[in-house]
């Protein structure tokens, strides 16, 4: 099972990372995002959900197992239930705070993203690497955090920077300026 959902689990792991860390520095737009879905926030519980995402993820990178994928799956699984949340109830009018980035409300694609995650995580849980996966350095060792790469990137391109590229998103950029 590593070699099929070893890259995505690797890329959604060090999501997990980069997704909780602005939200140490500043909980503020998780809180707001909360809040307009109608759930408890506060600055406290932000910091304390993002420190547990930034554990989760970095324990996952470290030593992926069992233990780790299924963190990581019920860490998706959450993301997917706010999002869909979210989505259902119209609220979150602007970013999450999970990639330190402004106006970028969760989309379809935003779940999607957290579905497939979740998913690839779960079935790692059901089915872990048989043996410590850092160790030897192989070729195709090095191909798959190379796919891990190019599955986050991919990832945040969807969660963060689509969209940035709708038309609201576009009009709602450039009205300041003009």
């Amino acid at each position: 099972m590593w070699s099929v959902v070893g890259g995505p689990f690797l890329a959604a792991s060090a999501l997990l990372v980069l997704a909780g860390a602005p939200k140490l520095k500043d909980p503020m737009p998780l809180v707001r995002a909360m809040r307009s879905a109608r759930l408890p926030a506060s600055r406290r519980l932000v910091r304390a959900l993002a420190v547990a995402e930034v554990v989760v993820g970095a324990s996952a990178l470290v030593r992926p197992g069992r233990l780790t994928a299924a963190a990581v799956a019920l860490s998706y699984l959450a993301f997917t239930a706010f999002v869909a949340l979210t989505l259902r109830r119209g609220g979150v009018l602007g970013s999450c705070g999970c990639f330190g980035r402004p106006d970028t409300p969760p989309t379809v694609g935003h779940l999607t993203v957290t579905v497939v995650l979740a998913a690839g995580a779960a079935s790692l849980a059901l089915a872990p690497p048989a043996a410590p996966v850092w160790a030897p350095v192989t070729p195709e060792l090095a191909a798959l955090v190379g796919f891990a790469a190019l599955v986050g990137w991919l990832a945040y391109l969807v969660m963060a920077v689509l969209p940035t590229t709708t038309p609201a998103a576009v009009r709602s950029a450039t009205a300041g300026r003009s």
